[in-house]
């Protein structure tokens, strides 16, 4: 597992395979909640919020934006054992530590918002395949991570010739899919105990049963939203209002993790301008936990939430690493 590569180009076929990010895995192990969700948790993102807004009207295509290149960063190096990871040149022979960031799920589309925003900060840009199996099976083999973040160490330490340079804080983002990744990171006591913030882009999905959320596997999540309402982890996650076929919407998922939280969505007190022609429709935050709603149902919808990629980690990551530093 730890050797596998993923090429370093955009594939067209990404943005529609990864609309069908079926939760395959889930099936087989069902649980409930000991209180059943209300209705809310499970009401669907109505027709009016599914209109997608069209290239011209955004002014921008969501799929397809322009390349800045690797401003202030290496190029796709491939150290580590598994995708590839730019290094700011911001860190030198002297560095003593590094932060790093695993993004999941269309790695060069990351990296675009990344070099826009971010600085002083590792990415690793990491894409398995289509389908949220793609990436929850190579994670569910014990001490992957916790591998691959040693990988990226020894990559560091080689590329500056800096053999006591260490990974400081560590951050997984993920966008549709690669949320499978994320998902069973946080389930080791490796994930629990070094991962301090998260950013899900329009991905957490789970099955049906019985007509109620199968949410077995979204207990470490929730663990882990549990631990950011108090201040102790960071996590944010973003979702449509796209409705997939069979399975739970990332609106519903969204709304599980605000109602187990003990709140509800709220509706933004003013319009806010957000990037790639989002449109904001729902809002929750508690502590360094928040959730963010945005309007359309189609392929540019789900494509446009890379564009907050950036600003999230610029605004909520860094900030908190500073802090802790």
């Amino acid at each position: 597992m730890l050797r596998t590569r993923t090429k370093g180009k955009d594939r067209s076929a990404l943005v529609s395979a990864c609309l069908v990010a079926v939760p395959l895995l889930w099936a087989a192990e069902a649980s409930s909640d000991s209180k059943v969700p209300p209705a809310w948790v499970r009401m669907r993102p109505s027709a009016e919020l599914q209109i997608e807004r069209s290239k011209e009207e955004r002014g921008v295509n969501p799929c397809m934006t322009e390349d800045p290149g690797f401003p202030g960063y290496s190029t796709w190096d491939r150290s580590p054992a598994m995708g590839q990871m730019i290094v700011p040149d911001s860190l030198t022979k002297s560095s003593a530590t590094f932060d790093v960031v695993f993004h999941f799920h269309g790695h060069e589309a990351a990296r675009k918002e990344w070099v826009r925003k971010v600085d002083r900060v590792v990415l690793v840009g990491i894409d398995l395949g289509n389908g949220s199996r793609a990436y929850q099976e190579p994670f569910a083999v014990p001490g992957v991570f916790e591998s691959l973040v040693q990988s990226v160490e020894r990559g560091v330490r080689k590329r500056l010739d800096n053999p006591n340079i260490r990974v400081g804080k560590i951050g997984l983002t993920a966008w549709s899919a690669g949320y499978g990744a994320v998902v069973k990171i946080l389930g080791t006591s490796y994930g629990q105990k070094r991962v301090d913030a998260v950013a899900l882009f329009d991905g957490l999905h789970t099955s049906y049963v019985n007509g109620q959320l199968d949410t077995a596997r979204l207990a470490p999540v929730v663990s882990f939203a549990e631990r950011a309402a108090r201040g102790e982890r960071a996590f944010y996650m973003s979702h449509s209002s796209i409705s997939p076929p069979g399975y739970a919407s990332t609106t519903e998922t969204g709304n599980y993790l605000i109602w187990r939280l003990g709140g509800e969505p709220e509706k933004p007190q003013a319009p806010r301008s957000f990037p790639l022609g989002l449109e904001l429709i729902s809002t929750y935050s508690r502590g360094e936990f928040t959730v963010r709603g945005f309007r359309g149902g189609g392929k540019l919808d789900h494509c446009a939430h890379f564009g907050i990629l950036g600003d999230v980690v610029r605004g909520r990551f860094l900030p908190r690493w500073r802090s802790l530093s």
